[in-house]
């Protein structure tokens, strides 16, 4: 009776006794890794496989134009040639010009506008839906927009300058000056991830609870003693994300900077991302390419692990 039972219950498809009691042996843990493992091994292999080829051509003199020339094992030539290079200390001063001003400008103003939105004043839904419009937009778009903008004769950027200076608006080339085309990418950059920034900045202003401020009220604490003692301090871990992210990000700006300028005039815009695509699909020096990349990567890796060390003593207070 009992044979009978078991051909039943494995042509009505029921679980047999010796993998039921498999699965129960497993542990939550356990199950969890089995479902997660074939997506960990999926990203691994498209994250790990490229960065272990990148690594060997920087070791070799390969060309991406010439494949089938004989390739040759130069060993660490890349990267002492990249590290004593003044042309590309000169890019990534500009990257580093290009980062520092960019998080100093969009921290400060993004959290102006997240502490003014939290104020929750009469249509402040409305106004914050319109200050996030521009990172709404694609990178291709603003680039395009601005670059408009930003035109000596018709444009409405030169014409508000003008206005508060008195010159013609034909004698400001953001675009074209050497002095001004870095300030005009920031400009740019500013204007559209800003709203990211205020929003990292107004979640964390969001979080911290009423009951702290009514309890320095009845201390009679003043509003300016409130800000610095009870929402910087609260608030700081959510400004160092959002710093975070920005930094990441802007380090490795392309599309903004080859839209505008293409890394002129000259090569007072040339940033890190710029030299890179130059070296990789207009010499063609894809060895040499990609120690370049290996660098930047060990760059942004080093300081953004520093960076998080530091995140996680500032939360852990």
């Amino acid at each position: 009776m009992s044979k009978l039972n078991e051909i039943a219950d494995r042509a009505a498809g029921a679980t047999p006794p010796s993998l039921a009691g498999a699965v129960r042996g497993l542990s939550d843990k356990s199950i969890a890794w089995i479902f997660i493992a074939p997506t960990i091994i999926l990203l691994l292999a498209i994250n790990i496989f490229p960065l272990i080829w990148t690594i060997y051509l920087s070791l070799t003199n390969y060309r991406a134009n010439r494949p089938n020339a004989e390739l040759k094992f130069v060993g660490t030539e890349h990267y002492e040639k990249i590290l004593t290079n003044p042309d590309i200390w000169a890019a990534m001063q500009s990257t580093a010009h290009f980062v520092v001003w960019t998080i100093v400008l969009q921290t400060v103003i993004g959290f102006t506008l997240a502490w003014l939105v939290d104020r929750k004043f009469r249509g402040h839904g409305f106004w914050t839906t319109v200050i996030l419009l521009p990172m709404m937009l694609s990178p291709a778009v603003v680039g395009n927009f601005w670059k408009f903008l930003y035109q000596p004769q018709i444009g409405l950027f030169n014409y508000i300058i003008s206005f508060f200076t008195g010159a013609e608006p034909s004698s400001f080339e953001m675009l074209g000056s050497v002095q001004l085309a870095p300030w005009a990418i920031v400009i740019v950059d500013t204007w559209m991830w800003t709203p990211y920034v205020m929003l990292i900045c107004l979640a964390g202003l969001r979080s911290i609870p009423d009951y702290i401020y009514e309890a320095a009220e009845v201390d009679r604490a003043s509003n300016w003693r409130q800000f610095w003692s009870i929402t910087i301090p609260m608030c700081l871990p959510f400004i160092m994300l959002a710093v975070l992210f920005r930094g990441i990000e802007n380090f490795k700006m392309f599309d903004m900077v080859n839209l505008l300028t293409g890394g002129g005039p000259g090569s007072t815009t040339e940033v890190a991302s710029i030299t890179l695509k130059r070296e990789a699909f207009e010499k063609w020096r894809t060895g040499f390419s990609s120690a370049f990349a290996i660098i930047l990567f060990v760059t942004v890796f080093g300081l953004a692990n520093i960076y998080v060390k530091a995140l996680n003593k500032v939360k852990s207070r």
